[in-house]
């Protein structure tokens, strides 16, 4: 009988994305948020990256090249996307102002909501959306549930 689940056996969650090229990646993710990278590792046969991580104010973002035999691509080459990375900073303006010049494409420029946060949306060059945004008020769930129009 399998032991019952715990939250606890749960340590740490990481964002893991497919990019056509790694290379490129990560130096966007430089350029655009100040990323650190801290671990790339090259296929030796290939030349391919199959495992890379940079490091976003002590959180770890961890990617990889495609691997179309095993059902990895990145967003670029599907033309699309099934999830979005929430990057909550300091200032979104700034972040995102910053990801432009860095080569990402404005999806949606910043304004505020009604749940309390300014935030807009960038594709960086690889197809990843990233909604970067900052807290500008802080709401209670049923506050936002109520301004839910």
């Amino acid at each position: 009988m399998a032991a019952p689940y715990s939250a606890r056996m749960i340590h740490e969650l990481f964002a893991y994305l497919c990019v056509r090229d790694a290379a490129e990646a990560l130096e966007f993710y430089k350029r655009a948020f100040g990323a650190t990278e801290t671990v790339r590792l090259t296929e030796p046969a290939t030349g391919r990256v199959g495992h890379a991580q940079v490091s976003l104010g002590g959180t770890t973002l961890m990617l990889a090249e495609e691997y179309p035999d095993l059902g990895l691509r990145a967003p670029v080459t599907l033309g699309a996307t099934t999830a979005s990375i929430h990057l909550h900073v300091d200032n979104c303006d700034e972040v995102i102002d910053r990801a432009l010049a860095a080569g990402a494409t404005l999806e949606s420029a910043a304004r505020d909501h009604f749940y309390g946060e300014r935030s807009g949306i960038v594709r960086d060059p690889s197809g990843h959306r990233w909604n970067i945004g900052h807290q500008i008020e802080q709401i209670s769930p049923d506050e936002m549930q109520k301004r839910y129009t």
